[in-house]
């Protein structure tokens, strides 16, 4: 950091940014500069075109060499967007850069009242003045680094989540992959191809799990689930549930001094196992046991004993043998701590439960499916063998509805009013493996928009219309059901035509909408992580840092931060791996100096703050006798709830002190007349 030079009188710059029209085309720049400069300790007001570029900064920097400033305010947009711009121009011209202060006068002003310029005007001289009373009476401030865990985690093994932990070991960061299902793959595992290429999803899937299963710098932990998390960035300590599989891994059984041991994947214990249960992989069209595994690809390869679902006849353990003696039917949860210094997470999906949206039948209508069923039933893995059928008769339909934006796009209190992203496409993709695989079949897409949006997607539009799809724009408005014949008359309106439409069809396949997986409330919540109205993940910055959050050293990858497809997905979790791993080669991370500060001679040591500190960061201690509050400064966030709440006014808000934030309300309430 340069040279911190201090004075004995407040001198304030004032830079009030154009940022195009965005503020000019609604606010007199010239107006709030003269404004300035009537205001106390303002010793110079500028203004520029565009603030942040070179220019703009430059002219902040001379400024303080030149005039011997001691505080610096930018009337602009968004600190979010560009505090850490100007706060590096700030220390350019040998500032701390702590002795600055954002005014925004473009999101909370130019924008919302682009048609009340006068107004406008007036609120971002008020903005101004409020923010010179708080530069006026700045400090200081050093920031803190701390030392950084030379390991990392993934949470969800998905496709995002493996990518991101190949992408951190393969930088030679040791990886923890936590993944709650006894196997990785996610969603993309249930899928027969992918769009709009037709790949295979297994033959793309699969040798990514080998290589994640194989990573020397991965250790994988299927079946295991986060239980509680302590710490900071840097300095994750959390604690995991490695659930009770029941069947233990090679190296499990060597532990235990069975040589050769350990479960070899043969199978053997299934085919005695006399407990029938749904499969969950297959969404309950196809039966398991109680010994398992989800499918031939799964990685690891290991069983998986259903505690809930066996009976411990010990059936499994006779086939397994003495040799092997891969089965512990006493087996039970164990705990497990690591230290990790950032943290991605790729939670996943849900698929929302359309059955709520009752006017379609599902669940109530044997012939009414889900998107992922349709997967299953049209897979060559799957519970028919690719063979597509109905559920009611086992007979191949031959006239399928598509009902797109099931759930997706709906205001009515019922759905979700966002879009789902890529569902459209994955219709289509359905549409072409019905023409595909059953000649004489016609499929019927009920669509509101057609979304096309990515790489080769339009033209795969044109494609399936040139296929034979028959496309109707109209959302569904009910599904009934033939008693007789179990066929569907779906009810909609044709708005291209202008006309209702009754068309009978021996299937529907409902387009459901996504939502936040079950666990994502849970895990956020550990981790501190924000999360939009939606429950979707909430990124840093929309635009600029899509891939991290508000908490430091917990970084997003996938469908957990928003609706996104496979490339998108993979892409995130490349990103995300590299933001993770820059703190990690780095060693130490700078801390912003936004922390509480307890002033130990008003401290009362009632440790009311401690229970109210929603980041843990508040502990007493005892110090020269007395009972005060201490703060770990890394966990810190400078919310403000401690000095809000404390009794005795002990505690001290760096950069949001009591008196700069009495001085900003004295600035609006008696307009500079202090």
């Amino acid at each position: 950091m340069a040279e911190v030079k201090k004075y004995e009188e407040p001198r304030i710059g004032v830079f009030v940014c154009h940022c195009g029209t965005n503020i000019a085309g609604s606010i007199n720049i010239k107006a709030v500069q003269e404004y300035a400069k009537t205001l106390p300790n303002v010793i110079v007001a500028d203004d520029y075109q565009y603030m942040c570029s070179t220019p703009g900064q430059n002219k902040i920097a001379e400024a303080i060499k030149e005039q011997k400033l001691t505080g610096i305010v930018v009337a602009a947009c968004s600190p979010r967007l560009h505090e850490p711009t100007f706060r590096n121009a700030t220390k350019e011209g040998g500032l701390n850069p702590f002795r600055f202060e954002m005014a925004n006068i473009r999101e909370q002003n130019s924008w919302v009242h682009m048609h009340q310029p006068e107004e406008a005007t007036a609120k971002a001289k008020d903005a101004v003045r409020i923010a010179v009373a708080k530069a006026s009476l700045l400090e200081d401030l050093i920031p803190k680094s701390v030392p950084v865990e030379k390991t990392a985690m993934v949470v969800g093994a998905g496709v995002g989540g493996m990518q991101a932990a190949l992408d951190l070991a393969s930088a030679g960061i040791k990886t923890y992959l936590v993944e709650k299902e006894p196997t990785i793959g996610g969603k993309m595992s249930q899928l027969d191809k992918t769009f709009p290429t037709l790949d295979c999803s297994q033959c793309i899937l699969t040798p990514k799990m080998v290589d994640v299963y194989r990573h020397e710098g991965i250790e994988l932990l299927t079946y295991t689930e986060v239980e509680a998390v302590e710490g900071y960035i840097g300095n994750f300590d959390v604690t995991l549930r490695k659930k009770a599989r029941g069947v233990l891994t090679p190296d499990e059984a060597t532990a235990r001094g069975i040589i050769g041991g350990g479960c070899t994947g043969c199978g053997d214990c299934t085919d005695v196992c006399p407990v029938i249960k749904p499969n969950p992989f297959e969404l309950g069209m196809a039966p398991r046991k109680a010994i398992y595994i989800y499918h031939p690809q799964v990685s690891p390869l290991i069983y998986t004993v259903d505690f809930d679902a066996c009976v411990k006849c010990g059936l499994c353990v006779e086939a397994c043998g003495e040799e092997r003696k891969a089965i512990d039917l006493d087996a039970k949860d164990e705990l497990m701590n690591v230290k990790v210094g950032t943290v991605v997470l790729a939670l996943g999906y849900d698929i929302f439960p359309i059955e709520k949206k009752f006017e379609w039948g599902y669940k109530h209508y044997d012939n009414v499916i889900t998107s992922l069923e349709f997967e299953r039933l049209i897979c060559a893995s799957g519970p028919t063998g690719g063979h597509l059928i109905r559920p009611s008769d086992g007979e191949t339909p031959k006239r399928i509805a598509f009902v797109l934006c099931a759930g997706s796009r709906d205001n009515t209190g019922v759905g979700k009013p966002y879009c789902s992203r890529f569902c459209c496409m994955y219709s289509l993709k359905h549409a072409h493996q019905i023409i595909e695989k059953i000649p004489g079949a016609i499929p019927y897409i009920f669509y509101m928009d057609i979304r096309s949006f990515g790489k080769m997607y339009e033209e795969f539009y044109y494609r399936i219309q040139d296929e034979g799809a028959k496309f109707i724009r109209g959302r569904v408005a009910n599904i009934l059901e033939d008693p007789v014949t179990k066929n569907l008359h779906v009810n909609a309106e044709d708005t291209l035509l202008g006309r209702p439409i009754d068309m009978e069809v021996d299937l529907v396949v409902l387009a459901a909408a996504v939502q936040p997986s079950a666990d994502t409330e849970k895990t956020r919540r550990l981790f501190g992580v924000s999360c939009s109205q939606d429950g979707w993940l909430l990124e840093a910055h929309p635009k600029l840092n899509p891939c991290g959050t508000t908490t430091a050293g917990v970084y997003l990858a996938g469908v957990c931060q928003g609706p996104k497809d496979i490339p998108d997905t993979v892409a995130q979790a490349e990103g995300a791996a590299s933001a993770a791993s820059i703190p990690i080669h780095r060693g130490e991370v700078e801390l912003e100096p936004y922390f509480a500060v307890c002033m130990e001679d008003k401290c009362a040591g009632c440790g009311l703050c401690v229970n109210l500190c929603p980041y843990s960061a508040l502990s007493l201690i005892e110090k020269d006798g007395r009972t005060v509050m201490h703060v770990t400064e890394a966990k810190c966030k400078g919310c403000g709830t401690c000095g809000g709440f404390c009794p005795g006014g002990a505690i001290w808000m760096q950069h949001f002190a009591t008196p700069q934030i009495v001085a900003q309300i004295d600035a609006f309430l008696l307009g500079g007349e202090q």
